[in-house]
């Protein structure tokens, strides 16, 4: 066995259960610092296209792929039937991330829809209202479903073909364990090429959207998130990436850049001051107390040292006088920007004092309440808690240097971990399914998505609370993608240890539910709108996929 020795059939039933929690707690911690660890490198320019691409949803399935590799290691007859503790934790994991999550996060992001047109009203305040009868509730209030929601169904769909590659042989398969393993050798053979070869598509297919900027919506919502938390200084999230796209203007077309000279120099490029205003535009509101749409010199001094930016009440003015051309005291959101960009730049920069020594920045923490609020859609009262110092004293190149260590740190803990305890979390849930005289299928679709799929929950359900269009694309894109990623991925590992080990699948009804499952969610988001109606049927069908397999199993399919 891999990682901690204690046998689980050596334990009494208070022992197992603490060895289940304590193995599924160690496994929901790797998985999240995987997830934060990638997140993370989102804010590096230079690797944000490969981490958005291939890293995030590769690493993401990682925690259900160890489970399933470890499910079929061990002496031939007990590889045989662990394996299906593998195959309900990728039965559970896909159903489950396709279902529950979806659901809630159609729950937690939904909006009115328009009366006459049906359409997700974001615009509106608020932008959910009470309902008074039980219909307005359940068909009143959706979510938007965007294109490239619907175009991670399509492709979600798409990646089911390696289960009919190994299932459809399977029916028609009888005897031993033995012999039907030898009989679908070279099926299994088959269908790990196609599961490599989709797995190759798939990862090009993001590679080309994320350094396309199609995937801005997730790399923006990253970025307000951990302005949010406070792991990172506004001039140390976006530096960079100004860096970087000046560096491409700089060698654009002599049309273009003759463009950029004649522009006001006090403000960014167009693409630039787009960038900033995804980012700022709802803090901008947030601090703007009179709702007349301009801030005056002291709410953004409050604004920028709330986003631990180090600038003194001077500056302030002084910059502020710059931007404010009608000497009005107030600024608009496009003169903001401007500032904004202006004093981003100068914290790029760097200080120095009178000798030529650098000056570290000082952490302000006064109003961070104000400043997570601000990035909040749903901010209320909120108990004020210090943000966390860790970055935010730093310069923003110091600060990308930081990133990319504490990112790299968080990856090869997670991962270690991961690799550590699903040896062992198998055998515990292998031990439940004996002691229940259950499926270990059962008991491992039921348990294993606990573990390592919580983080996608909570992380989804996040995106999905901002109530925006941008946020609930992320939200069920990941989801889908992550479908996706199960159907080759993960499923490659099993068909590897058919062959080389020449296993048997066995698993019939338990196919059929993750490809009925992943059809119905695939064509359910070719919708221009989903419903709360349409949500609470989604995770109705986590528990229907369960007697659906019982049903078939009860009769004989398998």
């Amino acid at each position: 066995m891999i990682g901690p020795t204690i046998e689980p059939s050596e334990v009494g039933l208070t022992g197992l259960v603490w060895l289940f929690f304590s193995y599924g707690y160690v496994l929901y911690q790797a998985s999240n610092l995987i997830s934060e660890g990638s997140e993370l490198l989102l804010l590096v320019p230079s690797l944000a296209g490969l981490v958005g691409g291939v890293v995030l949803p590769l690493l993401g399935a990682v925690p259900d792929g160890a489970i399933i590799l470890f499910s079929g290691l061990g002496d031939y007859e007990t590889a045989q039937e662990t394996l299906s503790v593998g195959v309900g934790a990728l039965a559970g994991s896909t159903i489950m991330l396709l279902t529950v999550p979806f659901g809630l996060s159609i729950y937690g992001g939904r909006v009115d829809l328009d009366a006459t047109t049906g359409v997700p009203n974001y615009f509106g305040k608020p932008k959910l209202t009470p309902k008074d009868s039980l219909k307005e509730r359940l068909h009143g209030s959706g979510v938007t479903v965007t294109q490239a929601v619907s175009h991670s169904g399509i492709i979600m769909m798409l990646t089911t073909i390696p289960y009919f590659v190994i299932q459809v042989p399977a029916l028609f398969m009888h005897g031993s364990t033995k012999s039907v393993g030898a009989g679908e050798h070279w099926w299994s053979f088959v269908g790990l090429l196609v599961c490599i070869t989709g797995l190759v598509f798939y990862m090009r297919l993001q590679l080309r959207i994320s350094k396309e900027g199609e995937d801005q919506g997730k790399r923006i919502a990253t970025v307000k998130k951990l302005l949010k938390e406070g792991q990172i200084s506004l001039s140390g999230a976006v530096a960079a990436k100004l860096r970087e796209e000046e560096a491409h203007l700089a060698g654009a077309d002599a049309t273009e850049y003759q463009s950029l000279k004649n522009r006001d120099s006090r403000y960014p490029s167009p693409a630039i001051a787009k960038y900033l205003k995804e980012i700022l535009a709802d803090a901008f509101h947030m601090y703007d107390k009179n709702g007349n749409g301009e801030l005056d010199v002291y709410e953004c001094f409050v604004f920028f040292r709330d986003f631990n930016e180090n600038i003194q009440e001077d500056e302030m003015k002084s910059l502020f006088a710059r931007y404010d051309t009608d000497n009005s005291g107030f600024i608009s959101l496009d003169e903001f920007i401007g500032l904004a960009y202006a004093i981003i730049k100068s914290q790029d920069t760097g200080h120095t004092d009178m000798d030529g020594h650098h000056v570290r920045r000082p952490s302000y923490t006064a109003g961070t309440t104000i400043a997570r609020n601000a990035l909040d859609d749903n901010a209320d009262d909120a108990e004020e808690e210090e943000m966390p110092e860790e970055f935010t004293h730093l310069t923003p190149d110091e600060q990308q240097a930081a990133i990319k260590r504490k990112a790299f740190i968080m990856l090869a803990l997670g991962t270690f971990l991961v690799m550590l305890f699903s040896d062992p979390m198998v055998d515990v849930m292998q031990e439940i399914a004996n002691r229940a005289h259950l499926s270990s299928f059962y008991v491992s679709f039921c348990l294993a998505p606990l573990a390592s799929n919580a983080s996608e929950l909570i992380s989804s359900m996040y995106y999905a609370s901002k109530k925006t269009r941008k946020t609930i694309t992320v939200s069920l894109s990941t989801l889908c993608g992550a479908a996706s990623l199960n159907n080759t991925f993960c499923l490659s590992i099993f068909f590897f240890l058919i062959y080389f080990r020449g296993l048997a699948w066995q698993y019939s009804a338990e196919t059929l539910s993750i490809v009925v499952v992943e059809l119905i969610m695939g064509f359910m988001v070719q919708q221009k709108t989903l419903t709360l109606a349409n949500g609470l049927f989604i995770m109705a069908i986590f528990p229907l996929s369960l007697v659906l397999v019982a049903t078939m199993e009860h009769f004989g399919f398998d």
